[in-house]
């Protein structure tokens, strides 16, 4: 059953977009979108997780500028968008989502948070200021590394488990990134893995974008990650 409701933030209402699984879930996951909405790439991926048993939330993270969804062309108008939500921007909301999760009877150390695109830089950003999450997914976050949002200097902060993943030949996240990102971690103590994907772009996993989707990366990225997510989030907890 999917839905759509509301979520209460200190800057306002915020739509959130439920995609519950067929039984009662006491695991959850948030759903972070990309730089286009919560379409209808993310609302497939919460259903997805749904389909897996967990209670999959995804937050409008463009509640504040009320811009809804953007079409996969409209990049250049998606950019000043992500742009101006900032770090505590992004934890205000998650926060807002792990409280509506709260009220399902999900605790947090029962939810995960997976974000992709800008919302992959947002789900590290929450594992950043939130403690006690399950786990957290980043599938190629831009911006975590460098830009005005970004948050490495925060690393020593995540005490959940992380797993990203990102594409070789992404050209928002070059190597010199993923190796600031890989030193921060370590150096950090986190308890982390991080994939890079040969022959794969930026948001490679996306399949509603086929000149960008990869499938053997996506399928291994996928894999790993729901294998990752049943370690975190065991039915017998």
């Amino acid at each position: 059953m999917t839905e759509w409701t509301t979520a209460e933030t200190a800057a306002g209402p915020m739509r959130v977009y439920v995609a519950r699984p067929d039984a009662p879930a006491a695991r959850a996951v948030v759903v972070l979108q990309e730089a286009f909405g919560v379409n209808d790439h993310i609302q497939d991926i919460a259903r997805r997780f749904a389909e897996r048993g967990l209670l999959a939330v995804a937050p409008d993270l463009f509640h504040r500028n009320g811009a809804g969804t953007l079409r996969y062309d409209q990049h250049a108008e998606a950019m000043p968008l992500i742009g101006a939500i900032g770090a505590d921007d992004i934890v205000t909301d998650v926060r807002a989502a792990l409280e509506y999760l709260a009220g399902e009877g999900v605790a947090r150390d029962r939810t995960a948070v997976v974000g992709f695109c800008f919302g992959g830089r947002a789900a590290f950003t929450a594992a950043t200021a939130i403690p006690g999450l399950a786990a957290t997914v980043v599938f190629y976050g831009p911006g975590i590394a460098a830009g005005p949002h970004a948050v490495l200097d925060r690393a020593k902060e995540i005490d959940a488990p992380l797993l990203l993943h990102v594409g070789a030949d992404d050209p928002t996240i070059p190597a010199e990134q993923v190796a600031a990102i890989q030193d921060a971690l370590t150096a950090a103590g986190a308890d982390f893995v991080q994939h890079v994907y040969p022959d794969a772009g930026h948001a490679f996993a996306c399949d509603a974008r086929p000149h960008m989707y990869r499938e053997e990366a996506a399928s291994t990225a996928w894999t790993r990650t729901h294998a990752f997510l049943d370690r975190h989030l065991p039915l017998d907890r």
